[in-house]
Parts: structure tokens; C-alpha cells; sequence
């Protein structure tokens, strides 16, 4: 596991915007798939992305999924797809065609076995099981990760790629990446800034597999954290 500690959540998603091109840029003759989470600091790296990286990104190889979605339309501001596609797909004129949103109005146990499909029939596959080239996570106060909440850790032993949950605190239906493709990934980033996830974080770099986030951050292939300096304050 390695950790970069920026110190503002700007340079940080500057940081990892620069990584994912170089990444993709070392291997130019490949196609890459790669899931993103949201929240407000992928908003922010999609913003900057947009307008300060778009002419030196390879978007023509870029494949894109979704870690995980709430149950709702994609026009409304909790989507995941529709804040994405707002801030960066529409903005940078990515092709429809490489862009598999998770559909957040159909039923979630429906969606998560249509999805899981879906990500199956078009993301390379090792024994059976779908590899993303890059996860991008968060995680939440409480150590969640991917839609999966602190009670729900059996969703991280799912032989299914995607599966429904439920946000506890306020009953919202999601769909949400279990561990089978997290810990097949050929790389998984977390990105968390902010004082508030201080605490996580010390647990992902220092404690034992307590909550979602530190389970996947200890369990994963090739795992790299991108921090602010006060999300590292810990």
C-alpha cells in the first residue's frame, strides 16, 4: 500500500488526474477500464479534469463504470453518473458508446444483476471474474466504502460483481461494487481528503480490517491512497 499526502485537496486531485494519464500514457496501445466512485472531491477532480486536463487525455481508450449509485434518476443531483457526466463526460464530448452507467431508476436488486451482466460481457475477465485497470474510492466517516456500510461486509464476499445495498442512516437503495471485482483490480485508488477523515484513514494505514475501507485497502492487489494533508492529520 502506498500513500501520497498533498496538501490541499486541489493538488491532490491534480495529483491523481496527472497518475491516471501517465498510467494510461506508459501503455498506449491498450484500452483502459476504470470505475469511479462519487462524492464532492471526485466532483472537484472531474471539474479540473475537464478544463485543465482534457486536450493530453486519451479519452478515445477509456472505458467507464461506476462503483456504485444511488436509486435515483440520473438528473438528479446524487447521481453518480449524472454529476460525472455533467462536470466531465458531456464537457469533453466522451462517446456514449464507452460509458456504462449504472441505471439508478430500475430496481436494485434487478440493476445490480443486470450491471454485473453488463460489466461481465465488456470488462476483461480472469477466472470468471471482471478486472477493472483502476478502482477509485472513497470513504465515508464511518469506513464505508463502495456503498458498503459498516453491518454489511458480507456484500465483500459476493461471487456477484455488483449487488444491492442500503444506506443505513437514511434507508436510500443502492447498487454497489462487492469485493469480487475490488480485490481482482489491477489497481485501486482510494481518494479521501478532509479533516472529518482523519480517523479512517489511520485506520486503513495502521489498524486491523475494521470496517469496509480497511478491509479492501488490506485485502486489494495494489492499493495507493491519495490524501490531503488533513485527511493524513491522523
Amino acid at each position: 500500500m502506498k500513500s501520497y499526502i498533498y496538501p490541499t485537496t486541489m493538488e491532490t486531485a491534480h495529483a491523481l488526474i496527472r497518475q491516471l494519464i501517465k498510467m494510461m500514457n506508459n501503455e498506449p496501445e491498450r484500452t483502459f477500464y476504470l470505475a469511479f466512485s462519487g462524492g464532492s472531491t471526485p466532483s472537484l477532480m472531474f471539474d479540473i479534469w475537464a478544463n485543465e486536463y482534457r486536450e493530453v487525455t486519451p479519452w478515445t481508450r477509456m472505458r467507464i463504470y461506476w462503483v456504485d449509485e444511488r436509486c435515483v434518476p440520473a438528473e438528479d443531483c446524487e447521481s453518480n453518473y449524472g454529476t460525472m457526466r455533467r462536470l466531465l463526460l458531456d464537457v469533453v464530448g466522451m462517446p456514449r458508446e464507452h460509458v456504462y452507467p449504472i441505471c439508478g431508476t430500475n430496481d436494485p436488486e434487478h440493476e445490480a444483476v443486470n450491471y454485473s451482466a453488463r460489466v461481465c460481457a465488456t470488462v476483461p475477465l480472469r477466472d470468471g471474474l471482471p478486472v477493472f485497470d483502476v478502482v477509485l474510492l472513497g470513504a465515508g466517516d464511518d469506513g464505508h466504502t463502495s456503498s458498503i456500510f459498516p453491518g454489511q461486509e458480507h456484500l465483500l464476499s459476493s461471487s456477484h460483481p455488483y449487488e444491492a445495498s442500503v444506506n443505513p442512516y437514511n434507508g436510500q437503495k443502492r447498487v454497489a461494487m462487492t469485493g469480487s471485482p475490488l480485490f481482482t483490480a489491477r489497481k485501486l485508488i482510494f481518494l479521501i481528503t478532509g479533516k472529518s477523515k482523519a480517523d479512517v484513514v489511520r485506520d486503513i494505514l495502521e489498524s486491523g480490517d475494521t470496517g469496509p475501507a480497511a478491509y479492501v485497502a488490506h485485502h486489494a492487489g495494489d492499493v495507493e491512497l491519495f490524501l490531503d494533508a488533513q485527511a493524513a492529520g491522523q
